[in-house]
């Protein structure tokens, strides 16, 4: 016969081992891979494109993900100093160096709906008109519901409105 204070230990270590399998388990399952934000020729902006001052860039990327999306970025800042990031920005003709006097900077996070495995980012992005005109650099930053992230960097080209 089974005293109470054995079954108590008993139900004890069985839940105890209940418990630690489980978390196990959980954590056995780690998103190890990161979100991928798709290089096709129906992305805007590509690498090397020209846009102008007071018109507005159609950013259209699609992101995908293997357990979810979370959220995405848009960055643009000049490259007047010939910087690089190491992504797609890079191989166009650059204007001479120079300091800039007003400058375009534009950052803005954007969230993704909960459980999407696959988004089309679409945002229209106003140039505003009185900005230093010249190369410029589009960043885009999507990080999944884990928290890895991916980065694509163009370079652009912003000029004086065409006539």
């Amino acid at each position: 016969m089974i005293s109470n204070k054995h079954l108590v230990i008993y139900s004890l270590n069985l839940l105890l081992f209940l418990l630690v399998t489980s978390c196990s388990k959980e954590e056995s399952h780690k998103d190890l891979e990161k979100p991928v934000i798709e290089t096709n020729s129906d992305a805007v902006p590509q690498n090397c494109q020209v846009f102008y001052k007071g018109e507005e860039i159609p950013f259209r990327y699609t992101f995908t993900d293997n357990e979810g999306l979370g959220s995405y970025n848009i960055e643009i800042h000049n490259n007047f100093d010939h910087h690089t990031h190491s992504t797609d920005a890079g191989d166009c003709s650059l204007d001479e160096k120079k300091k800039p006097v007003q400058p375009w900077v534009y950052n803005k996070d954007f969230f993704i709906q909960e459980n999407s495995l696959r988004y089309n980012a679409q945002v229209n992005i106003p140039i505003p008109a009185n900005i230093d005109s010249g190369d410029y650099h589009f960043m885009v930053r999507v990080t999944d519901k884990s928290g890895w992230q991916e980065l694509k960097a163009v370079s652009i080209k912003i000029l004086d409105k065409k006539d």
